[in-house]
């Protein structure tokens, strides 16, 4: 059965423990990079992951990985400071290469 994580600072992944979802608080990048390493790993059977914005600059190379994948779908949210517009950004760049156009101007 597939499974929908979240990975980003405690403050922001707390919310998402009481709808059932797999949390993973991190404190810095490099406990970041290890646990995306172990969440992604195929035998983890996750369709989803949510990563606060803030660590996706950190984790792109890794990220990237999974941009042509069907699943895990790396999903970007923002922290609890508000938005940086990285999720925005990312959730546009898939809607033209999911359909071939620009659908959200």
């Amino acid at each position: 059965m597939y499974k929908i994580a979240v990975m980003g600072g405690r403050d922001t992944v707390t919310g998402f423990k009481a709808l059932g979802l797999d949390t993973y608080p991190v404190s810095d990048f490099e406990e970041a990079k290890d646990i995306f390493s172990r969440i992604t790993a195929p035998d983890m059977m996750y369709a989803i992951i949510y990563v606060e914005e803030g660590l996706s600059k950190t984790l792109s190379s890794e990220i990237a990985r999974f941009s042509g994948k069907i699943s895990p779908a790396i999903i970007l949210i923002p922290g609890r400071d508000g938005s940086q517009g990285l999720s925005l950004t990312a959730l546009h760049d898939a809607v033209i290469r999911a359909i071939g156009t620009d659908i959200l101007k």
